[in-house]
């Protein structure tokens, strides 16, 4: 636990070489932040590759690094905490994505929009104001260089965003009115 990787390009910036990576790029979405686990065996993870699934029961599906140290907490643990991210959280997901380093840990609590509470499913930031909380299902499938997770939806909470967190071309970007 606890490995910091800061990456040397975004992963969703634009490449001449990587018309897929481009692509993908192109697609955007609103940030969430994945966490499990508690204690000292606390991971997070930025996640823009996810999707909500409605049904009895509802499913949030996710791609995540298998390497990540939140992927190997969340399949340990059996479940997860996803949160939507606001444009105010911008710098803690550039953190949780490893592309800013985070002296003192990730879960630290001395700066601005980063208290945690701990919950049943994992640790919660206290200022998202919309999350869900996910059972995950057994046997994530291999699914090009990430895992498929499908977290069975027990718990979710619906605020209001003031300004959702959007993700597109290896940028933040704050959604027009």
């Amino acid at each position: 636990m606890g490995r910091v990787t800061i990456h040397h390009d975004h992963p969703f910036a634009d490449s001449e070489d990587d018309p897929l990576r481009r692509f993908r790029g192109r697609l955007g979405g609103t940030v969430s932040l994945w966490t499990a686990g508690a204690g000292q065996e606390r991971a997070g993870l930025t996640v823009s590759s996810f999707l909500v699934a409605r049904g009895e029961p509802a499913h949030v599906l996710g791609l995540l690094d298998p390497q990540s140290d939140l992927a190997q907490t969340a399949l340990a643990t059996g479940t997860a905490v996803v949160q939507l991210l606001e444009w105010r959280h911008r710098d803690l997901a550039e953190a949780f994505a490893g592309l800013l380093p985070s002296p003192g840990g990730l879960f630290r609590t001395d700066q601005p929009q980063t208290e945690w509470q701990q919950t049943e499913w994992g640790p919660l930031l206290t200022t998202a104001s919309t999350w869900a909380a996910v059972r995950l299902r057994p046997n994530p499938q291999e699914v090009g260089w990430s895992i498929l997770v499908d977290g069975v939806v027990e718990h979710v909470e619906v605020g209001e965003a003031d300004v959702p967190l959007v993700h597109r071309r290896g940028r933040y970007e704050r959604p027009q009115p």
